[in-house]
């Protein structure tokens, strides 16, 4: 994992900020930068398979542990929650809680999301509602559980992580990207409503991240696919030519990107230097962005 330690200027000392996904990827790195940044930390995961026929490797509660140690090691105090956020009755239990032991929560970054590919002609139900329910009403349901506690005390930041693809279409991903173009215009939403309040909401674009949604078999061949090329079956094989094709489509040669090189967009985001930005769209695609109408 790449270090943005130089610069951390604790500009969220005493800031409580919970994070979706916690477990690694994005939502650990952010989890740190948080800590490193003087916010006390409670990081959610689910911690388990949530899509049984998606190819990603489940994030486990030794994941989650392990960013509680990071958090513990930057000198942040640390609360970790296995927690599905499909759940919105669990979901507001806990964040009942954490306003009750912190007294309070100022920021959220809602960050958890699954992935997987199917045709759309031939996905099964449960392919398309399980994205859908994971990545958009979950990241809802974050924003329902968590915004009260930040209305009440009249401030607070909210960033919802999406992606890349839900700029554009993605060949065998339309729940993905439809729940992800889906997060920018609830984001955009609830900007509008909670701006009043105090509250700032904004989202996070990632390109594509070196994390275990993207470093598997399923979606090498997307992208193998999506070039015309057909996948082998090898893992390594694909993997290599996969990591060809997308550093040659890069503009700044990257084929996947440092989960780190996120977290001083989501700390700007929740600082207070961030007063006037809502209801916006920050992009770290590693260039990416640059195919966007």
């Amino acid at each position: 994992m790449a270090e943005h330690t130089i610069g951390w200027d604790k500009s969220l000392n005493g800031k409580v900020a919970v994070v979706t996904g916690a477990a690694r990827g994005i939502g650990r790195a952010v989890a740190l930068a948080f800590a490193q940044s003087g916010a006390h930390v409670v990081g959610m995961d689910i911690c388990a398979t949530v899509d049984p026929r998606s190819g990603v490797e489940p994030a486990t509660p030794v994941d989650l542990e392990t960013t509680g140690t990071l958090v513990r090691e930057a000198g942040a105090t640390w609360k970790g929650i296995i927690l599905d956020q499909r759940d919105l009755p669990k979901l507001r239990k806990a964040a009942a809680e954490i306003e009750e032991e912190f007294g309070h929560i100022d920021i959220l970054f809602a960050n958890a999301g699954i992935q997987s590919f199917h045709a759309l002609l031939e996905m099964e139900d449960p392919d398309w509602n399980i994205t859908i329910d994971v990545n958009l009403t979950g990241t809802a349901n974050a924003v329902r559980a968590f915004g009260p506690a930040m209305v009440r005390q009249g401030n607070g930041r909210i960033i919802m992580t999406t992606s890349t693809q839900g700029r554009h279409g993605t060949l065998n991903g339309s729940a993905y990207s439809a729940s992800k173009w889906g997060i920018i215009g609830l984001m955009k939403s609830a900007a509008m409503e909670l701006g009043r309040k105090g509250i700032t909401v904004n989202c996070l674009v990632p390109g594509l991240i070196d994390t275990p949604l993207t470093r598997h078999e399923e979606r090498y061949e997307q992208a193998l696919q999506v070039a015309g090329r057909t996948p082998t079956g090898d893992v390594k094989t694909d993997e290599e030519t996969a990591k060809k094709l997308l550093q040659g489509k890069s503009p700044l040669g990257v084929p996947w990107i440092d989960p780190a090189e996120m977290a001083p967009v989501v700390v700007f985001l929740a600082s207070d230097a961030a007063r006037m930005v809502s209801g916006a769209t920050f992009d770290v695609t590693g260039g990416d962005s640059a195919n966007n109408i």
